[in-house]
């Protein structure tokens, strides 16, 4: 492997260790020993079912092309996941708020579980069936869990401020350093072991299950609303009317939407970017260095959240920045000439572009708990499962967009197609915070997240 690679991991691991070993005064805060064992239970719970995730994305692909099915077929697998999260898992993870979300939680580890049993099949049936499984999963994921954590949180009266804590945790461990820990223990099982590709999915069941007994042995049911005269169409109602009436979390899900699905076509092309002539580059390691960065990411964000700069603020610049990393792919590969070798090491285009691309990270690291806290100030109780899982509809179909055309579109294309997302981004987080009714928007913003008191995540 080339020098490159481990200078440029050794740099952010050294950045990342010296601005969790140095944090000052100003980034910590006494809690009491109540908030910090709940904070422990829910960061370590999310933690394994983040692992249950993280050690499936290795070997998807590899396991169905393993299977003798094409990229045709694969990719039909890969849209009916996205498919199945954009329609199912938006009923059943709007369920949450009304069944209850410890119930959704659980729902989410058996159904994960399911999906992984599934890929013991090379029927072409089944892999379809645990991609629904695994998108219906997805969703759960990412609303059931922060739903529980914020009624849960508030119900035994922690201080709101306390909850970036938690998230900045949560993200550092479960979407950092979880990740980089999944990918190398998916590669000793299927490689060093000799187990096979389908050993890092018995593994991720394996977590799921030790989360799930934890979930059911020590967390207490909590519900968006009480009522019992509800049902699902009338909680879409509520959610829906929510959205429109309040131009906050209309704005929200737009911003959440935007970046994600900007994110998502990232993961699909950073690959061919950074080896357009088939260059040999170590994905692994790749992988663990974008995952390093985000560590980065989320360690600056806690920092971020500890003073009193605003989310809204700050955010515009992480936007800006982003977007800017999204143009250095298609600038090099106009500026800097590409070899017409194929194989090889990483060019001088690949080595600028996996820095642009470590930036990236560090920004999508940032996001996360500052997109979580904005979430916690701003979608209503009642229906936060369904607002949340309403958000991933336009996320799930721009996915599958960007896959079904994936093949018919250049690179360059497909990276452009992102930059005007994150100016959207940048529009209404600006428009909000600048337009004519600033002073209302930006007074009742300083008294949610203005907060004076630090955190110690």
């Amino acid at each position: 492997m080339e020098v490159f690679y481990y200078v440029v991991f050794g740099a952010l691991a050294a950045v990342v260790a010296g601005l969790e070993l140095g944090k000052s005064g100003k980034d910590r805060v006494a809690t009491t020993s109540a908030f910090n064992s709940f904070k422990n239970n829910y960061v370590l719970v999310y933690s394994l079912m983040m692992s249950g995730d993280w050690l499936q994305g290795p070997y998807v692909y590899y396991l169905y092309s393993q299977y003798g099915f094409d990229k045709g077929d694969i990719g039909r697998l890969f849209i009916a996941g996205f498919g199945s999260s954009m329609l199912f898992g938006t009923i059943v993870g709007s369920l949450a708020d009304k069944q209850g979300r410890k119930r959704a939680c659980v729902t989410y580890c058996i159904s994960y579980i399911l999906s992984c049993i599934t890929k013991h099949s090379p029927e072409y049936r089944v892999l379809m069936i645990g991609r629904i499984l695994g998108g219906i999963a997805t969703s759960l994921l990412f609303s059931a869990f922060e739903s529980w954590l914020v009624a849960e949180h508030n119900k035994r009266g922690f201080d709101p401020q306390w909850l970036s804590i938690t998230f900045s945790k949560a993200i550092f461990l479960g979407n950092g350093l979880i990740a980089i820990v999944s990918g190398l223990f998916a590669n000793l099982l299927a490689e060093n072991l000799g187990f096979g590709p389908v050993a890092p999915f018995d593994a991720a069941a394996c977590f799921l299950a030790i989360g799930m007994a934890i979930i059911m042995s020590s967390w207490s049911e909590n519900y968006g609303d009480p009522s019992e005269s509800k049902d699902l169409m009338a909680q879409f109602k509520v959610a829906a009317k929510a959205i429109a009436s309040d131009e906050k979390i209309a704005l929200l899900g737009a911003i959440q939407s935007l970046f994600e699905g900007s994110m998502y076509t990232f993961v699909f092309l950073w690959t061919p970017a950074l080896s357009p002539n088939e260059e040999d580059i170590p994905h692994g390691f790749i992988f663990a260095t974008f995952m390093l960065s985000s560590m980065l990411g989320s360690s600056i964000a806690s920092r971020l959240l500890a003073r009193k700069l605003k989310v809204e603020g700050y955010m515009q610049i992480v936007f800006s920045i982003s977007a800017v990393t999204l143009v250095l792919p298609v600038a090099t590969n106009i500026l800097v000439p590409t070899s017409s070798v194929k194989g090889g090491s990483v060019s001088i285009g690949g080595s600028l572009q996996l820095l642009g691309f470590c930036t990236f990270e560090a920004c999508v690291g940032i996001f996360w708990p500052s997109i979580m806290k904005m979430r916690s100030q701003y979608i209503p109780e009642e229906a936060r499962s369904t607002i949340m899982n309403f958000f991933r509809i336009p996320l799930n179909l721009f996915v599958c967009v960007v896959l079904y055309n994936a093949r018919s579109h250049s690179l360059s294309q497909l990276l452009c197609e992102c930059i005007p997302y994150h100016c959207h981004v940048w529009d209404v987080f600006y428009l909000p915070l600048h337009g004519s009714n600033l002073a209302e928007t930006a007074d009742e913003a300083q008294e949610m997240i203005g907060e004076d008191e630090p955190l110690n995540p």
